[in-house]
């Protein structure tokens, strides 16, 4: 963990903090007219991960965003901008309290504690800058009728450890032992000692073949699949399970790092991500230019990207030479990329914590996660909530943001997510938002223009860092080293 007045120069993103300032005033003064080896367009983490990353690799940067703010998609915003975004031209409620106690994410996502993102937020040194707290708690939907002695249920905590197993009600007396050979066989699962497999081909046998091999039931499969491997759908069932188990594996070491839940969250909102690895970039002689529009790109007579268009306050032309671009969709028009769907979000401001999630102490839950899994709903995606609260100052105290979001399936978006609107308790305020799934057309090396997918509506970062990684060995030639030696994790 980074110390608390270093995260305290984090706390508001819609500007460059304090100390961040003072690294690029250091910094020689360079214009759009320089030669560049990677021109970055947008400040979303995706692509400050990556012009951190080459920064550090001895690559020229320049990094240029549109907006006055950093973050793009990731960004966390003020209660004033909040609602300028949501309400042009209106004021937030006095009641709600002052900007600088608000961090609202655009796009709410935990990060899991075992998980790349956080190895790559050690192997840079980017973690001393903020500062984290775990999850209190993750929760799947599942509907059980009310008893002579119980009312009904609609949430239950996800068992990770052989002990919740014992005590969770999502499987009977019978089930329960299955689930527990189950959750020690991934435990020893270890893809460099075929032994551990009891007999399982990683890449020719299916999920399907796995649960069936420990007579698991179809709603521990449920739980297990959606819950725990965080598959956004069913597909995985009739895939080879050697993804599968890996990402069963990654969830249950991520709640052995904290206990409770695999999942951690920074301090003052996930805003701080994007502006850590742009100090990076800073501090390795990066370029940042906020503010700065981008008018297309210019190719050579090959097809090759060989710089960014862009013009200045008075209108005139500029061009930055570079080798590559990377950018996300909003960047690379339309030509380079295709929507594959819609996402909605909807940010609710609430009173109190969702009712029914509580903490390891038996308390209410500061901050959860609920996944209300496809076939629960009779739906083909899943719906997900993820709640953080004043205890991460994010919000005004005693208050919580709730973020409810899935793919769009119907005509009437926001109607799909009413089941996830039952669990919050009072609303009392909410912002909806329907934005385009896009993803690239072709992996950028013919033209050099690198274009990362649109965030997905999952309530963690585990796809869009393996996007990073993925990108980053097409764009180098070789697989990020991780490997975090002994004398670059002091202090962190």
């Amino acid at each position: 963990q980074g110390s608390r007045a270093a995260s305290a120069s984090l706390r508001y993103f819609s500007v460059p903090g304090p100390d961040f300032r003072r690294v690029l005033a250091r910094l020689p003064a360079r214009t759009m007219d320089d030669e560049y080896d990677v021109c970055v367009c947008g400040t979303g983490l995706k692509e400050c991960i990556l012009s951190g990353l080459l920064s550090v690799a001895g690559k020229k940067v320049l990094h240029l965003d549109r907006n006055n703010f950093y973050g793009g998609d990731c960004a966390s915003l003020n209660i004033t901008n909040l609602w300028q975004r949501f309400r042009p031209g209106t004021d937030p409620p006095k009641e709600l309290g002052a900007n600088r106690d608000w961090n609202v994410d655009l796009v709410p996502k935990f990060i899991m504690a075992s998980g790349n993102l956080v190895k790559i937020l050690l192997k840079t040194k980017v973690s001393r800058y903020l500062e984290w707290k775990s999850c209190d708690g993750s929760y799947v939907y599942q509907f059980q009728e009310a008893g002579f002695f119980s009312d009904a249920k609609f949430i239950h905590k996800v068992p990770a450890t052989a002990a919740d197993g014992l005590k969770s009600p999502l499987m009977g007396i019978l089930e329960k032992p299955r689930f527990i050979n189950f959750a020690q066989f991934v435990m020893n699962w270890d893809e460099t000692k075929p032994d551990s497999f009891q007999g399982i081909d990683p890449k020719r046998h299916t999920m399907a073949q796995v649960y069936s091999k420990f007579g698991l039931q179809e709603g521990t499969i449920d739980f297990i699949g959606h819950a725990v491997a965080l598959q956004i759908n069913d597909a995985y069932i009739a895939q080879a399970c050697g993804p599968t188990i890996q990402k069963i594996k990654l969830y249950l070491n991520s709640v052995l790092q904290y206990g409770g839940s695999p999942f951690i969250y920074p301090i003052y909102g996930l805003g701080g991500l994007p502006e850590g690895f742009s100090r990076l970039a800073a501090i390795n002689r990066g370029v940042y230019m906020l503010n700065k529009p981008v008018d297309g790109f210019v190719y050579d007579e090959t097809g090759k990207v060989c710089g960014v268009k862009s013009h200045a306050e008075d209108g005139t032309p500029e061009v930055a030479k570079c080798k590559m671009v990377i950018c996300d969709p909003s960047y690379a028009g339309e030509a380079k990329t295709k929507v594959v769907g819609k996402v909605i979000r909807s940010i609710c401001i609430l009173d109190g914590p969702i009712p029914h999630t509580k903490n390891k102490e038996g308390g209410p839950a500061l901050s959860c996660q609920i996944i209300l899994p496809q076939k629960q709903l009779k739906r083909q995606n899943d719906i997900y909530i993820m709640m953080v609260s004043w205890a991460h100052n994010v919000a005004a105290q005693g208050k919580y943001t709730a973020i409810v979001s899935t793919v769009v399936e119907t005509a009437d978006a926001e109607k799909e997510l009413e089941p996830a609107y039952k669990l919050l308790g009072k609303i009392v305020d909410k912002f909806v938002s329907v934005s385009d799934l896009r993803q690239p057309v072709d992996d950028g090396k013919t033209d050099g223009v690198y274009v990362s997918a649109s965030y997905d509506p999952t309530s963690h970062f585990e796809d869009a860092t393996l996007e990073v990684l993925e990108m980053w060995k097409r764009i180098t030639g070789e697989a990020l080293d991780l490997t975090v030696l002994p004398d670059e994790d002091v202090d962190q």
